[in-house]
């Protein structure tokens, strides 16, 4: 659609005619994000509430439907880069989110505990500097105040505050780990997420870490202790590794919670159907 045509239609969001903004709508959300700054542009110089009103959820819906688009997209063709789930979730709350500088800070960190690695370094000392490098000198730790805040879903908030919640904080040192080749791994654990040291031979956990708990080690005979007050069985879906969209989903399910929790029900029936849209491809 030709730019011209494009602001033939944004003019035509004055029109009070229900029908005529429907189709307005439609035709408008079909073009895609490239004709957000149009949008914008327009939402700025007009004076009529109304036109703004409906620029601004037509611009939400545009995005929504990107997150949605890209979200699918991951779950099909990129699903091993749980960075890359954890910033599409980032952008339903933040659409103009500066991937970038969330790529730099995750480097920085890792590149602050690599100065310091040891090639024979024992996994209880890795887990060691790790958790001095994340929790004592960046000041990463468990949002205890304001433990359902969505902000706590959302990693480049997480990052920003320094404050997130159990999936957060252990997808954040999951992730350093990992791009130092320490094999760390997410636990899909109810009631509290953690995360698991591999052995490399086997690939079974050697000890489990409870970010939330400024990486605290816990053995298997916590985690069935865990399991066992909860009146849950001792199975492979609680106690060894999850997939990264399981992670996803579980970020998902938090953010929804959160969002119900503060009564905002358009925001948690939005992430429901995102947590919808991948909810079979486990």
């Amino acid at each position: 659609m030709k730019e011209t045509e494009i602001k033939a239609l944004i003019a035509l969001l004055e029109d009070p005619d229900q029908e005529v903004f429907q189709h307005v709508e439609q035709e408008l959300i079909t073009s895609g994000p490239v004709i957000i700054p149009l949008l914008e542009e327009n939402w700025q110089a007009s004076f009529d509430p109304l036109s703004q009103t409906r620029i601004e959820n037509i611009i939400h819906k545009i995005q929504l439907e990107q997150v949605q688009n890209e979200l699918q997209l991951w779950a099909i063709q990129n699903q091993e880069d749980l960075l890359e789930g954890l910033l599409i979730v980032s952008r339903y709350q933040y659409p103009n989110l500066d991937e970038n500088a969330v790529q730099l800070q995750i480097a920085e960190i890792r590149r602050n505990a690599w100065f310091e690695m040891i090639y024979d370094m024992t996994p209880m000392e890795k887990v060691k500097l790790l958790n001095n490098i994340i929790f004592r000198e960046f000041g990463l730790s468990g949002n205890t105040s304001n433990y359902h805040d969505p902000q706590n879903s959302f990693i480049n908030k997480v990052l920003e505050t320094k404050k997130g919640n159990p999936i957060s904080l252990a997808c954040i040192y999951s992730i350093i780990a990992q791009k130092l080749d320490i094999p760390i791994y997410g636990v899909n654990l109810p009631k509290h997420f953690i995360v698991a040291y591999l052995d490399d031979e086997n690939q079974a956990p050697l000890f489990y870490i409870n970010v939330f708990n400024r990486g605290q080690i816990m053995k298997h005979t916590d985690i069935y202790s865990f399991l066992k007050q909860l009146n849950l069985p001792i199975i492979d879906d609680y106690t060894q590794p999850c997939s990264n969209i399981a992670i996803i989903k579980r970020v998902l399910r938090n953010l929804k919670t959160a969002y119900d929790n503060i009564g905002n029900m358009e925001k948690k029936s939005e992430v429901a159907h995102l947590l919808n849209l991948i909810d079979d491809m486990d």
